[in-house]
């Protein structure tokens, strides 16, 4: 029989589920990840870099402490040399997950394994069908194992992949959002339209289904207002770069020059009062699983709580003005 559903009671209680996301790109800027083979290998080798910037966004507001397992499958193992690490990267993520949600006790935080896309996708080839799947049974069945509240299962731009992904969840009857990943176009990498994609994975058994990564806040709500809203039955989630994309250029991959793909971005970094606005439209549209991806950062993430009207753990630092030496009275220089 199938636990208490964590997430979604989560999400009535709290009329909204802030989840901090993009290790990947934060850990990079950290100096702990490689850009090109994006693998966490980070979760070994400097454990405690991980656990900091997990207790970083759960400061900030965020109620998931999600597992950094992103990529930490079979294939992108096998491209640094560290394959036989498999199952000690996925279950050490979860543990240091878990151990920082503890450190937070009166927090009712939810921990979260991760999947994604695992970029050896065909959607063609059986076998590629069936080595995609038993990479998610090995990380899910670890997931089952080290006893998470829910999956987020995200990045996917086949319609296709992510129904193999949600079915290995549902059969692990573990709670799942499930994020497809879309670039200039509204539809996913088979072609079907957004929406379509999203109702076929809530009839599928997915718990919330949205959009992440990509498209920064600007473009990915012009997806929503467009494309998803009163087509998809929410609850919905949406989860934008940190990163100003617009219409022309919908996608942060679209900012970025083919010989420094994704180290030139830092000029196109949205400021916090961008997440705030992101977050206010947002939530007026009915989406309710908010969060940040690639780029942004836990300032982002307070900004968006606080534009919700929460109070955070970090917002006694949040910015006050009127206690800085020279703008903080009309007689400062700007007086």
């Amino acid at each position: 029989m199938m636990a208490e559903n964590r997430l979604l009671a989560q999400l009535e209680r709290n009329q909204c589920i802030l989840c901090g996301e993009g290790y990947l790109f934060e850990l990079e800027r950290r100096g702990y990840v490689q850009i090109g083979p994006f693998v966490p290998e980070v979760v070994l080798n400097a454990p405690e870099a991980v656990k900091e910037l997990h207790r970083e966004l759960v400061r900030c507001g965020s109620d998931v402490v999600e597992a950094f397992t992103y990529y930490a499958h079979r294939t992108k193992l096998r491209l640094i040399g560290q394959e036989d690490q498999l199952e000690k990267l996925n279950r050490q993520a979860i543990q240091i997950a878990k151990q920082v949600a503890g450190e937070f006790p009166d927090s009712n935080l939810l921990v979260a394994a991760n999947i994604c896309n695992t970029t050896v996708f065909d959607p063609a080839s059986l076998e590629s069908q069936d080595l995609v799947r038993s990479m998610y049974e090995e990380q899910i069945q670890y997931a089952v194992e080290e006893q998470v509240d829910f999956v987020i299962a995200e990045t996917f731009g086949y319609l296709s992949e992510a129904k193999i992904a949600l079915q290995v969840i549902k059969s692990a009857e573990l709670p799942v959002v499930v994020t497809m990943s879309i670039h200039r176009k509204p539809y996913t990498q088979e072609g079907v339209p957004i929406a379509q994609a999203l109702n076929e994975l809530k009839a599928a058994g997915a718990d919330i289904v949205g959009v992440n990564c990509a498209r920064g806040p600007q473009s990915m709500l012009e997806l929503f207002e467009r494309e998803i809203i009163g087509k998809v039955q929410p609850p919905l989630a949406a989860l934008p770069v940190g990163y100003r994309t617009t219409r022309d250029k919908p996608t942060m991959q679209m900012l970025s020059s083919r010989t420094s793909l994704y180290s030139d971005l830092d000029c196109f970094q949205c400021t916090r009062q961008d997440f705030a606005a992101f977050a206010e439209k947002a939530f007026s549209l009915g989406i309710k699983y908010l969060g940040t991806c690639c780029g942004a950062g836990p300032h982002h993430l307070r900004a968006m709580a606080e534009a919700l009207n929460r109070t955070t753990a970090a917002s006694q630092f949040s910015p006050d003005l009127s206690k800085h030496f020279a703008f903080g009275s009309e007689t400062g220089f700007f007086g």
